[in-house]
């Protein structure tokens, strides 16, 4: 297995396998004590904690034609934000993972925000 590293910090060795095996698994992603990891195909990304500085649930519906008619898929993602903007965008296995990821990486990432970016604040102007 093979890690690539998201954001400026790179790291080697043998902590990385160590880290990953050990860290919870929600989906594809996997939260280490240090380091958020998710896999795309073979290969396996990481961020470090510090490096995110914002992250939030991006809910996109698929629309579906079934046999008895036409309906709409909500397909749950989960963005990570850095300083140079959207690092990834990750698929999530649904709405209950989501809210389990946020509140954990709540505790994990203590300084990134939470949270859209373009949400209007309490003086009604949009933040950036």
């Amino acid at each position: 297995m093979k890690f690539y590293p998201l954001g400026s910090a790179v790291l080697e060795g043998g902590d990385l396998q160590t880290e990953y095996k050990s860290g919870r698994q929600i989906g594809k992603i996997r939260l280490g004590k240090g380091l958020f990891f998710f896999r795309s195909m073979r290969k396996v990304y990481y961020i470090p904690y510090n490096e995110i500085r914002r992250y939030f649930r991006r809910v996109m519906m698929v629309p579906a034609k079934l046999c008895c008619g036409k309906g709409d898929f909500q397909m749950e993602n989960l963005v990570i934000c850095g300083d140079a903007g959207e690092l990834a965008q990750i698929e999530l296995p649904g709405t209950k993972a989501a809210r389990v990821l946020i509140d954990c990486l709540k505790e994990l990432a203590p300084d990134a925000v939470c949270g859209h970016p373009l949400k209007n604040d309490s003086k009604g102007e949009k933040k950036l």
